[in-house]
């Protein structure tokens, strides 16, 4: 089955069908062809993957990063940010990455991320003098932090396939999201000096306190996720559907943005989105039921085991295979199908279930700043009017900035484990 199951994923792959469907298909070969199971089973293992009460904080998060997106919040918080560091050097693209980690800890998406800061920044950027690849590059890197800080769609999805607490994986990605945020800002800050890029006006202590009032009830919005979450009054699915009722208010009855008539369009978009995601989740439990069946995961750690019997090797060797299906995959699907054949392998060498998702997600949060499938390059290249062979050219020093990063969450596990084991 193993056999029939990779040669038909990769033909498809190859003809160019999505991956989800590739999956699906590949898989109901490999049991029609090689297994001898009823095909019943296939139904069966599709609807197990996706029963699962966690899952369903996917499709309030991914409608209460709508209505936040919609609701008038980015705009709020891309004005805090320029309160705060828009005068420095580079401001703007200082603004780009302190925006994003303000909104990565309300959308949980990336792409989100991109597309709601992105229409409003890189158009600032390129009409205060930033060459337009730079300015598309900073928010397409930037983004990467939507799935970093928590809440984080991916980290559901590994906290789901791999039997690990969301909570512990939501803690263990705040250090990291400010790690890595911190970096991208100081790389910013030291190519924009070099080019000689403006700053904006510094704003008054006045007005700054204006700005922060005006983004308060945004600001508000992670510590009622995270502050419930860990402390009992709610599970992390609850905490998404509380996180809509808050964003839902915001909205319509305070800023008032959201007009009543938007309302089923909204719903109709996210529904249409989180669709899409249960899709790959149901295809990909099959795939993965199908590998577990064969064994597929025995035969990964013996191979790793063989390689070498050191942590360090074995970090090392993962980060490069995780960098390279971060460039070519979804990371939703990527994360159904490879958590559940790594995090064992991983546990062997002594590695912490929490701290070996975060590297996880962290690989493939870079895959969706690079080529050639990069879904934050290409929010960022529509906005900016540029090419994806223009961005990847201006992106290349970010990205070295975040495989140092990488290596440093990746080798001191304390940087993840801190915060998870302060509040056991």
């Amino acid at each position: 089955m193993s056999t029939i199951l990779f040669i038909s994923l990769g033909g498809f792959l190859i003809l160019g069908v999505p991956i989800a469907v590739a999956m699906g298909l590949a898989s109901a070969l490999a049991v029609w062809w090689g297994g001898g199971i009823p095909l019943i089973i296939m139904a069966q293992r599709e609807f197990t993957s996706i029963d699962s009460f966690p899952l369903m904080a996917i499709p309030f998060f991914i409608l209460a990063g709508t209505l936040m997106e919609i609701g008038g919040i980015s705009r709020r918080l891309v004005a805090f940010a320029n309160a705060l560091t828009g005068h420095i050097t580079g401001g703007l693209g200082l603004v780009a990455v302190v925006t994003s980690m303000f909104f990565a800890a309300i959308s949980g998406s990336s792409a989100a991320t991109v597309a709601a800061l992105g229409s409003i920044l890189i158009p600032a950027m390129v009409k205060r003098g930033y060459h337009r690849n730079f300015g598309g590059a900073i928010q397409a890197v930037s983004g990467e932090l939507g799935v970093i800080i928590p809440p984080s769609i991916p980290m559901i999805l590994y906290g789901v396939t791999t039997e690990t607490s969301i909570g512990d994986m939501f803690m263990a990605g705040v250090i990291p999201g400010l790690l890595i945020g911190l970096s991208l800002m100081i790389t910013v800050y030291f190519i924009a000096k070099k080019r000689g890029y403006q700053s904006e006006e510094k704003v008054s202590w006045a007005g700054r306190w204006k700005a922060f009032k005006d983004a308060l009830l945004a600001l508000f919005m992670p510590v009622i996720i995270l502050g419930g979450i860990y402390g009992g009054v709610f599970t992390p699915t609850e905490a998404a559907g509380v996180a809509v009722a808050y964003a839902f208010i915001i909205g319509v009855f305070i800023y008032k943005e959201i007009k009543w008539k938007d309302v089923l369009s909204l719903l109709g978009q996210s529904a249409v989105t989180s669709s899409i995601i249960m899709f790959i989740i149901a295809n990909a439990g099959l795939f993965g039921w199908i590998l577990s069946r064969e064994g597929v995961p025995q035969k990964i750690a013996a191979f790793f085991t063989d390689i070498s019997s050191n942590a360090f090797v074995f970090l090392l060797v993962i980060n490069v295979l995780l960098l390279v299906v971060g460039m070519f995959f979804e990371t939703g699907a990527s994360i159904i199908i490879l958590a559940p054949l790594l995090t064992p392998v991983a546990a062997q060498f002594g590695i912490d279930p929490v701290h070996f998702g975060m590297i996880m997600i962290i690989n493939l949060a870079m895959g969706m700043c690079t080529p050639p499938v990069g879904v934050n390059l290409f929010i960022s290249c529509q906005i900016a009017e540029i090419t994806l062979e223009d961005i990847t050219k201006a992106i290349l020093p970010f990205i070295l900035v975040l495989i140092v990063d990488l290596m440093i969450i990746s080798y001191i596990p304390q940087v993840t484990m801190w915060l998870p084991h302060l509040f056991k």
